[in-house]
């Protein structure tokens, strides 16, 4: 997920669960057997990657509508996908 700091404060407690939820079948529980205590996490396909590009895309589009909505000033795109993806 790219990391957008000037959003961060339109971020709301169900667009974290709903990003947890969509990368939860990655992790891996431990094994009975293992002593470290730690899971695993299991590697991402390139759909998943690509799922993941268009979720994050997604949200930071969300998130720049609710920022303009509770009158931050307008954020630039910092990419130039971004760019594109609003024309």
């Amino acid at each position: 997920m790219k990391l957008r700091l000037d959003l961060l404060e339109h971020l709301t407690t169900e667009d974290i669960l709903e990003e947890a939820l969509a990368t939860n079948h990655r992790f891996k529980p431990e094994p009975l057997f293992s002593k470290t205590g730690t899971g695993s996490l299991s590697p991402t396909s390139i759909e998943e990657r690509a799922n993941e590009v268009e979720r994050s895309t997604a949200l930071i589009q969300k998130l720049r509508l609710r920022a303009s909505a509770s009158g931050t000033k307008a954020i630039a795109p910092s990419s130039p996908s971004e760019k594109r993806s609003t024309s």
